[in-house]
Order: C-alpha cells, then sequence, then structure tokens
C-alpha cells in the first residue's frame, strides 16, 4: 500500500477567501518506510500576510521567484496517484488543494484520505492535545523545523506510522466493531482494517487482560490486595522514620529539607483520629499538606483496620494523589496498604449500555460515531473505566450520558454484565480498600442519601475544605433549566420518533400499544409545550424586575431572588400553575410506563435492556415531578433560597433555577458531624485573622468537640514579593467606573511591561473584565501582549491556563473560578493584579438572603459575612502568585479600600509578611521595575 504524507502552508484559512498555497510538503511511505520526500515553493501571485509569514519564516521575496502553483501541479498528481492521502486536518489539506487543481485545470483528487487528527483521537484518546507540535513532543518525533511543509509533513509521517502500529495490536473484536463505524469517519480505514482482520482471524490475542465477551474486548481486572500488615512502631517513632534528616524522604530526594509545619499536621491529625475529634487545619502554600495527612491516614487505617476516606475538591488533586504522593509513599514505607478512587455513577462506563448503542444505536451524528469508536479502543487500555480519563469530542459527552453506570440499578449480581462492569469493579475495590479518594460531590450526594454509595467511613480528611459549604449547599438544592428539560423530552422521543421511547415501545406485543403510545405523545406534547411557555414566562418577569440594578453572575447571567413577596404577584402565580401542570403531563407519561412494564412481553429476549431503559426515564420524570414541587411551592421544612438566571448570551430561553439552603451548618451538624467519629477539614484559607470562628460557623462543626491548628507557610515571602497599592486611582465610589477601569488598564500595561506580560488580573465582576478586555486591546499599539479573557476567549478554564502558559508575553483577565484553584507555578506567572477586594455582590441572590436573615437575628451582615467572605477569596486569590519557593512576583491592587477603610487591616492580616508599597502609580511602577530585575 502506498501513503503519501501532505503538509500545506498558505496564505489564509480558507481557498474560498482567496487563500493560496505557497508551500507543500510531501512524504511517500511504502512497506512501512519513508521512500521519498518532495517539498516546493510557490509564488501565490499576492502579498503574503506579516502573521503568516512570523508564523512559517517565508516571506514574498523568497517566493518571488518561485514556480507558480500550475507549474508543478502535473508532479504533484502523479505523485498522489494511486495512493492514500494522509494529513494532519486532512479536510483542509486536502480541500486546498484540490481547489488550486480545478482552478488550474487539473481533475480534482479522490484518493483515500487518512485524518491523522481524527486517528489519535481514536488511538490515544487519553491525550490532551491533537496539535501536531503536542504530539511530536508526546512520541518523541524529530522536528527540525516547525510550520514549515515538509518538516510538518515528515513529522505527521512518522505519526502515521506509530497509529498504524497501535491499530495492529488491537483485539479482533475491536477492529471489527471499529469497522462497523469506519464508513461514517473521515478516515478511509476500510481497507487497512479489512487487512487485519484477515490476519488476525485465527489468532489469540496475547494479552490475558483483555476480557472478550458478546463481540467486544476490553480490560478488566481485579487487583488483588497484599496480605495485611502493621506498622510495628509508635506514632511518633512512624513520623520520625519519615521526616528525620536521614529518614525515607530523606533517602527518596537528594535535596530534602524537613518541614516543621509539615510534620506538626500529621501530628495534629493523629490526635484527633485518637481522640475522635473534628479539626480544622490551615496549612500555608508549601506545606506539603498532602503526604501530611496521607501518613496518619495510612497509619490508622493499617493498625486500626479501618477505613479512611479522604475528599478533594478537583480532580486535578485526585490525580496529584494518586499519580505521585500515593506511589512515593508505596516506595518510602515498609507496610502494604490499599487506595482505592470512588466517583458518581456518572463517570463510568456501563459495557452492557454501550455494547446496545454500538449494535442497535444510531450512527448519524459525527460526534456520537467518533465517540463509540474512542470508547472502543480506550476500553482495552482502561482500568477503571473513568471517563475523566480521556478527551471526548464536546457532542461525546452527550452520547457518554446514554451509556454511562448512572442508569444501571437492581444490577443482578448473577449477570455476566455484574462482573464486567466499571462501577461495580470501582465499589469492589473501594470495599476492600484502607483508603478510598473521592470528591466532595459524591460525599455530599452520599450523604443526603443516607450515606448508599460509598462504603461506611468514620474518618475523614476533607481537602479544599474551603470549598465543602458550597458543595453542600448545591447538593442539598436543585437546579432546573430549560435546555436540560427540553433535551431529556427531546431524548425521550415520541412513538414515532426513532429515540428512547420507541425503542421500549417496540419490544411490547399487547392490545392497547397503540393506545399508550397515543397517550404518550399526546403527553410529551404538552411537555414541550408547556416547557417553553413556562421558562419563557420566567424570564419575561426575571427581566421586567429591578431594571436599573439586576445583579449578574460571575459570567455574566442576570440573577433574581425568588423572594416570598414574589409569590403574591400574578406572574409568578401563573408560573405555579403552569409548573402544576408541567408535572402532570410527566405523570401521564409516568403512567403509560407503568403500564408497559406490568404488561411486559419481551420479543427479543433483551428484557433486562428494556426494563432498565424504562426505569431510566421513570427516574428522569419523577425527579423533575419533585424538583418543579420543590421550586415553586412556597412553603419549605427548610428554609430555601430560590433564585433564577438569565444567559443572555445564550440562546431563546437560557433559564436556569436554583435553591439551596439559607443555613446549611444544621443539616450537615446532623446528618454528618454527629454521625462521623473525626471529620479533618484543611486548606490553606480557613481563618480570618488567626480564627477558625467564620468556618466554624458556616459548617456547623460544636466548639467542644474540635481541635484547631494554623501552620504557617514555609516560603520566605518578604524575599519573593512585594504588594503595590496605588493613591492615585479615580474613586469608584462616586459612579466613575470607566475611569477606574481605564486606570486599572494603564496599570496592567504598565507593569506588563516590569513582568513581560506573564500576568493574572483578577475581576470581581464579568462586567469590569470585558470592559477592560476591550480597553487593553484599544490601548495596545503593537499588540505585544496576548489577551486571554474568561468568558470572551473560548475554552474551559485549565483551556485558557494552558493557552496562557504557552505564550511568551501573555496576560490572562479571570473572574469568579480564578481567585482560586488555577496553579501556574514558576515564571509563568509573575504578576497578580486584583482589580477589586472580592466582596460579594450585595444583590447576589444567595448573598442577600443570608444577609437578609442576619439582619433579622440582630447580626451584622457585613462583619459576620459579607468581610469573612472577601478575606478568604483574597487570600486565595493571593496564593496564585507564589507556588513554590523559587517563585517571585508582585501583587498589585487596584483597590485603595484595603489601606483606607477601616476594615482593610484583615485583608492584609491574613496574608503573609510582605513589604507594602502604598504610593502613585509612577512611583510603584519605579518600585516594581527596580525590584523585578535585581
Amino acid at each position: 500500500m502506498k501513503y503519501v504524507v501532505i503538509d500545506l502552508e498558505t496564505t489564509g484559512n480558507s481557498p474560498a477567501k482567496a487563500g493560496k498555497i505557497i508551500e507543500i510538503g510531501m512524504v511517500v511511505i511504502e512497506n512501512d518506510e519513508i521512500k521519498e520526500t518532495k517539498t516546493a515553493l510557490f509564488n501565490p501571485n499576492q502579498p503574503i500576510p506579516p502573521f503568516i509569514s512570523q508564523l512559517t519564516g517565508i516571506y514574498d521575496e523568497e517566493v518571488a521567484d518561485a514556480p507558480f502553483f500550475i507549474d508543478e501541479a502535473e508532479e504533484i498528481s502523479g505523485i498522489l496517484q494511486d495512493s492514500y492521502i494522509i494529513a494532519h486536518n486532512a479536510t483542509f489539506d486536502v480541500g486546498f488543494l484540490n481547489t488550486e487543481l480545478t482552478s488550474n485545470g487539473f481533475p480534482a483528487l479522490k484518493n483515500r484520505v487518512i485524518d491523522t487528527v481524527e486517528l489519535s483521537r481514536i488511538l490515544f484518546p487519553g491525550i490532551s492535545s491533537y496539535k501536531l507540535s503536542y504530539l511530536a513532543t508526546y512520541f518523541e518525533l524529530y522536528h527540525d523545523d516547525p510550520h514549515r511543509a515538509l518538516s510538518d509533513a515528515y513529522v505527521t509521517a512518522k505519526l502515521f506510522l506509530k497509529l498504524k502500529e497501535k491499530l495492529g495490536h488491537l483485539p479482533y473484536e475491536t477492529l471489527y466493531k471499529l469497522n462497523m463505524l469506519e464508513d461514517k469517519l473521515q478516515s478511509d480505514l476500510a481497507a487497512i482494517l479489512d487487512d487485519r482482520l484477515e490476519e488476525l482471524a485465527f489468532q489469540e490475542h496475547p494479552d490475558d487482560q483483555i476480557k472478550h465477551y458478546q463481540g467486544l474486548a476490553f480490560r478488566m481486572s481485579e487487583k488483588k490486595n497484599g496480605d495485611d500488615s502493621r506498622i510495628d512502631l509508635s506514632f511518633g517513632e512512624y513520623l520520625d522514620a519519615i521526616y528525620q534528616e536521614q529518614g525515607a524522604l530523606a533517602q527518596a530526594f537528594a535535596s530534602y529539607e524537613p518541614r516543621e509545619g509539615q510534620r506538626q499536621m500529621s501530628e495534629t491529625i493523629y490526635d484527633a483520629f485518637s481522640a475522635k475529634k473534628h479539626a480544622f487545619i490551615e496549612a500555608g502554600t508549601g506545606t506539603g499538606k498532602s503526604l501530611a495527612y496521607l501518613l496518619p491516614a495510612i497509619y490508622q487505617a493499617v493498625n486500626h483496620r479501618e477505613r479512611l476516606l479522604i475528599s478533594t475538591y478537583t480532580t486535578q488533586l485526585q490525580s496529584q494523589l494518586l499519580e505521585e504522593e500515593i506511589p512515593l509513599l508505596k516506595k518510602i514505607l515498609d507496610t502494604h496498604f490499599n487506595v482505592a478512587l470512588m466517583k458518581g455513577k456518572n463517570h463510568y462506563l456501563n459495557l452492557e449500555k454501550f455494547l446496545y448503542e454500538l449494535d442497535y444505536g444510531s450512527n448519524d451524528n459525527y460526534d456520537f460515531v467518533l465517540t463509540k469508536a474512542i470508547l472502543l479502543v480506550w476500553i482495552t487500555e482502561t482500568e477503571t473505566g473513568d471517563i475523566d480519563e480521556i478527551q471526548l469530542p464536546a457532542g461525546g459527552y452527550i452520547f457518554f450520558q446514554k451509556v454511562s453506570a448512572d442508569a444501571e440499578r437492581n444490577i443482578n449480581p448473577k449477570s455476566p454484565w455484574f462482573h464486567h462492569s466499571y462501577y461495580q469493579l470501582a465499589r469492589r475495590r473501594a470495599q476492600k480498600a484502607d483508603i478510598i479518594i473521592t470528591n466532595h460531590a459524591l460525599l455530599c450526594t452520599d450523604m443526603f442519601n443516607d450515606y448508599a454509595f460509598l462504603p461506611s467511613y468514620q474518618k475523614v480528611i476533607i481537602d479544599e475544605a474551603h470549598h465543602f459549604e458550597e458543595t453542600a449547599s448545591h447538593h442539598y438544592g436543585l437546579k432546573l433549566d430549560y435546555i436540560q428539560m427540553q433535551f431529556t423530552c427531546n431524548y425521550l422521543g415520541t412513538a414515532e420518533e426513532d429515540k428512547q421511547f420507541r425503542t421500549v415501545l417496540k419490544a411490547f406485543n399487547m392490545e392497547q400499544k397503540q393506545k399508550l403510545a397515543d397517550q404518550w405523545n399526546a403527553a410529551i406534547k404538552e411537555a414541550k409545550y408547556d416547557i417553553d411557555e413556562l421558562f419563557h414566562l420566567i424570564e419575561r418577569f426575571v427581566m421586567s424586575q429591578q431594571k436599573n440594578d439586576k445583579a449578574t453572575s460571575d459570567l455574566g447571567r442576570v440573577q433574581y431572588r425568588i423572594k416570598p413577596e414574589t409569590y403574591q404577584q400574578d406572574s409568578w402565580q401563573l408560573a405555579q400553575d403552569m409548573a402544576a401542570r408541567l408535572r402532570m403531563h410527566f405523570q401521564k407519561q409516568l403512567d403509560v410506563l407503568f403500564q408497559l412494564k406490568s404488561h411486559y412481553s419481551s420479543t427479543n429476549g433483551d428484557e433486562k435492556q428494556f426494563l432498565e431503559e424504562i426505569a431510566q426515564m421513570q427516574d428522569a420524570l419523577e425527579n423533575y415531578r419533585e424538583d418543579l414541587q420543590m421550586m415553586f411551592q412556597e412553603e419549605n421544612e427548610v428554609t430555601l433560597i430560590k433564585w433564577a438566571e438569565i444567559d443572555l448570551k445564550g440562546s431563546h430561553h437560557s433559564v436556569f433555577l436554583y435553591s439551596e439552603p439559607s443555613d446549611i451548618a444544621p443539616i450537615l451538624a446532623e446528618d454528618f458531624f454527629s454521625k462521623k467519629n473525626s471529620v479533618i477539614f484543611t486548606s490553606a484559607t480557613l481563618t480570618m485573622g488567626s480564627s477558625f470562628s467564620f468556618i466554624k460557623e458556616r459548617l456547623g462543626v460544636s466548639e467542644d468537640n474540635l481541635l484547631t491548628k494554623q501552620i504557617a507557610s514555609p516560603f520566605h515571602y518578604d524575599k519573593q514579593v512585594q504588594l503595590l497599592i496605588p493613591t492615585d486611582f479615580p474613586d469608584i465610589k462616586h459612579g466613575n467606573m470607566d475611569d477606574f477601569v481605564y486606570a486599572v488598564c494603564e496599570a496592567i500595561l504598565s507593569l506588563a511591561d516590569v513582568t513581560s506580560g506573564r500576568m493574572l488580573v483578577l475581576f470581581t465582576s464579568y462586567d469590569m473584565l470585558k470592559k477592560a478586555n476591550h480597553l487593553l486591546k484599544e490601548m495596545m499599539t503593537d499588540q505585544q501582549y496576548v489577551i486571554i479573557a474568561q468568558g470572551v476567549t473560548s475554552g474551559s478554564r485549565s483551556r485558557l491556563k494552558k493557552n496562557f502558559q504557552s505564550y511568551d508575553q501573555a496576560i490572562l483577565l479571570g473572574t469568579s473560578s480564578f481567585w482560586e484553584g488555577v496553579d501556574i507555578p514558576g515564571e509563568d506567572l509573575s504578576a497578580l493584579v486584583m482589580a477589586r477586594l472580592p466582596f460579594q455582590p450585595p444583590n447576589h441572590p444567595v448573598f442577600e438572603a443570608k444577609s437578609h436573615q442576619m439582619k433579622e437575628e440582630g447580626r451584622n451582615p457585613f462583619m459576620d459575612l459579607s468581610l469573612p467572605q472577601a478575606v478568604l477569596k483574597f487570600k486565595q486569590g493571593f496564593g496564585r502568585l507564589i507556588r513554590s519557593s523559587d517563585d517571585r512576583g508582585i501583587v498589585f491592587i487596584c483597590d485603595v479600600r484595603i489601606k483606607t477603610a477601616r476594615y482593610g487591616k484583615y485583608f492584609l492580616d491574613s496574608i503573609p509578611d510582605v513589604p507594602v508599597h502604598y504610593d502613585t502609580t509612577n512611583h510603584l511602577m519605579n518600585t516594581a521595575e527596580n525590584w523585578f530585575h535585581q
């Protein structure tokens, strides 16, 4: 088989917009070896845009004497004859080449095509990026001149050979199922797959960890637990053997330096375990808190034969624990212990449902087909079935909802699929584990569902604990939104549509089948109509309220709190009536499902599959009925805060309804703290000043059963950080918002000149961020800095962070979520700007409701709620800058209140002692220049 790899450099992204080819690189592969290469420059007969020249290194003078494309077209066509065309993003290269060929009188190419982007996604689904430069680094492929055509073609050729090799190692069943999907993929793989299937027809796959069941090949193995062991040392001796200067950590790391705070944290946790007390431990950045809490957890679990739980907020920290800290401790500790990761059902693939979708599901949607192909390869490699291991296309996550273990209920332990269930495997591992790592979301779900999801435990360590109150409140509350409700209705479908209801209906033989189909169709049609009407009414109602004083979320959504007096308004009473009608439509659908279930008559032996499908549909409809009642009824046992959000940027009806308890503390006290022996909360931000009183009150922990400990960071902040506060900024209080934002932008650009960009700017409002983003781009004369703005630049928080780190001179603008959890170590981040102190807007629905409740109790909402929240968030923001002992940087705070207001000292007292400069902006920039470059 002959393959020709091509890569083009062009004057633009589209031939339809007068884009021209300026260079081609071609690499010929035969018998899996590179046989020849060709490269040629072309005169595009038009100027090359400057940014293309900067990217490729090809300038006008270099192509001035080059041939035109037509001069080389015949030779190019000859090389491509009777071959596969391979390209990285083949649609672009082949499309461009065909446009040039046909416009010069040559026939369009009809070759079979393979896209190495698509094939890489399928065969290596765990890679975080599929850019050619990233793949070249990942596979260690030589790349002498990136963005030049021959170099890129050569690397793509090497990549293709890697991909072909991987394809050759897949099991027969996987290749067979891929071949069933091949015609809907962009790559022409049929001949390659057919040849390989013929070779494998009578061979067994050599990997005995690969299971083969009902035409599916997948990896699934029960890890054997080691022998039970004990640590025959007192806890003090155990810590000595690890932490002391000649201990296990020193032997593992040549540069190890004992950290007093790390040992103090381990001792405090063990004391809490021994005394069956709860604990709050604030550990400054650099303490090494993961190891500090893992060591007492392992000692307690192994010596006392009891299971411990560790809960984190981010998957990033879970990965760090599992991939870095746990392997290190298994290496240095002379004892055996088992660790398991446990997540919610929606994270795990259900192989039975996946097989059903492969054999009977629709293949119309490209994202769905690509996702099926990705999952087919992934299940031959994963040991967990946890979807967080891989990258799916955008639509792939919608498909995954159909095949996740979320709908896995009442699974028969005698069924073979029970033993081939990733979720059940995770549960078995968790049951046998000494330590279970989970997340706050599943911990709270378990707590509020009578502890039905996690194996029993009495001791738990909650890392990133400043998120726990918010997570618990969200999980006790609810969320309803138009898009999800309509998606559910469309997913269920009518009796005539090729959707979920028709799938279960066609399995029944009963006289009243048509009558039930008609009842279902009428109910779902009415439901979809009333969902539309209900959310449209809420949208109009919210937009008519508080015309000049609407709260906005950190992403710019309009927010409106549903207050007790709201229920007296005619529009809201109409919404209540609509919600009641919608609940009735859902009940009619449930009645149809109940009748189908009670008259079940299988025609194809797939009884269990259809009963599960019905149970899944019933769950969705019953949940909506309950949520609608909770959201629209006036009286509740627990006082709930309810609010609506309108996304003005989104499609029509981007309306969201939320509720959460006004005070989660009594609920946690009853459902959590009273039932567990020891709950350890740890974070870098738990105190205001030196007091834990705010967090204790918010979480409902009793003082008489509590240990507290503050551990300072080992970093030398006085040498690593300079804090600058300008005296000459406009006063935002008196309506000078535009002047203030202009001053912020001037300071950003002046400071960026000192630090060469590498700056994170934190805002407290999305509106201010948008204005600053626009203004910064206007103010830059030569566009020397790349501006990346949350909510403006597309991409998730992690994607924006990666983009920021990939540029030499970039400025990253973020709102609420960027104040914490963004880790940008080293020289990638040298300056942190805070536009305003992070006070919650007074009209934010949750804050407004809690504030009102405090006033009624005779308390001061500012001192008891607003200020502590702002100080904790300020500490989180400050913590973004210094992530290691080698980091240096400047913090610039535009809000003069930190020096002039009586409460300003609470902010400064909450962070480590650093040099504070309070001066004019001009003087501050001189200070920054002198210090930063010393």
